[in-house]
């Protein structure tokens, strides 16, 4: 420290950074601030501590993670410069897409979704972050994908339940994240080989930088391309195999529809197939049952024109 350097204890450094006391020193324990120097029993700080919490503070606005801020301060300790680590960071950390978010409250929810209210399917979307609860406006939303969302209540409008339709987005998407994770192996060692396990120089990161930014567009059009024929593929014979079953079924009866097959004993069975022969067999069943049912209804139309009791002779 010179001579020319400001002190301050940990509670001036807070004031004049505008951090807390707690954060400085979870700072210090994450290795994204300087250790002070000891003095006696206390610690003291400089001007050094005050403008790397002010650097932490301006990336933290900038959207980066308190894990992104200590590469790149690291980047920046080594002597390597920020600016290029910055421009591929914040190309690799930026919106991979132009959708812009919305803001929804419960009601407009309910509402999408035909007025139905699930708790349940609510909490599910939000733990999958289609919704985002907004701290300072309880009973409202962040939406990062209206598409998203708007997709899910057609699905609904369709007949698919709510927590069916959550379901099946937590299954799709472990499928994509796969599809990701083979898309940047595949990009690693084709084309950002070169830049891997070395240290990249201000030029190598924003040269990387550039590649990311070309390249970024192309997941998407490749998914979007491969999915349309896939589906164009699968549906067509998902279409054929529906057909053809329609085409196998029996016609409708035009009697009405058809009572329940009764199953009949084994022996019952067997004697009449020795009478009649196989081939007769259903035919003569069919025909016992009317003649049985006949003469039932008979003996009961004889029965109730005496006045008697229905019976068999």
């Amino acid at each position: 420290m010179s001579l020319s350097d400001a002190e301050y204890r940990i509670e001036d450094l807070a004031h004049r950074s505008g951090a807390t006391v707690r954060t400085i020193r979870a700072y210090q324990d994450k290795g994204l601030l300087p250790k002070p120097e000891r003095r006696g029993r206390a610690n003291v700080y400089d001007d050094s501590h005050l403008a790397r919490l002010r650097q932490i503070a301006d990336l933290l606005d900038r959207g980066y993670t308190l894990a992104s801020i200590k590469e790149l301060l690291q980047a920046w300790d080594e002597g390597r410069g920020l600016g290029g680590v910055l421009g591929l960071v914040a190309e690799v950390e930026g919106p991979w897409t132009d959708e812009e978010s919305g803001r929804m409250t419960r009601a407009e929810l309910d509402e999408l979704f035909t007025g139905e209210q699930n708790d349940t399917a609510v909490a599910e979307a939000v733990s999958l972050g289609v919704l985002v609860p907004l701290p300072d406006r309880p009973g409202e939303f962040l939406v990062p994908s209206p598409q998203e969302l708007a997709v899910a209540a057609e699905l609904h409008k369709a007949g698919v339940p709510l927590l069916a339709i959550t379901d099946h987005l937590r299954e799709l998407r472990g499928q994509m994240e796969h599809i990701a994770a083979r898309f940047l192996d595949f990009t690693n060692e084709h084309v950002f080989i070169r830049y891997l396990g070395t240290r990249p120089s201000d030029s190598d990161a924003s040269e990387a930088a550039d590649l990311v930014r070309r390249l970024r567009p192309l997941a998407q059009q490749t998914v979007e391309a491969e999915l349309a024929r896939a589906m164009s593929k699968l549906a067509a014979r998902n279409l054929r195999d529906h057909l053809r079953s329609a085409a196998a079924a029996p016609p409708p009866d035009p009697a009405g529809p058809r009572a329940e097959a009764v199953p009949l004993p084994s022996g019952t069975v067997e004697s009449v197939r020795t009478l009649v022969g196989e081939d007769r067999t259903p035919a003569f069943i069919a025909a016992a049952t009317e003649r049985e049912v006949q003469a039932r209804t008979m003996d009961r139309l004889t029965a109730e024109g005496s006045g008697g009791e229905p019976g068999r002779h």
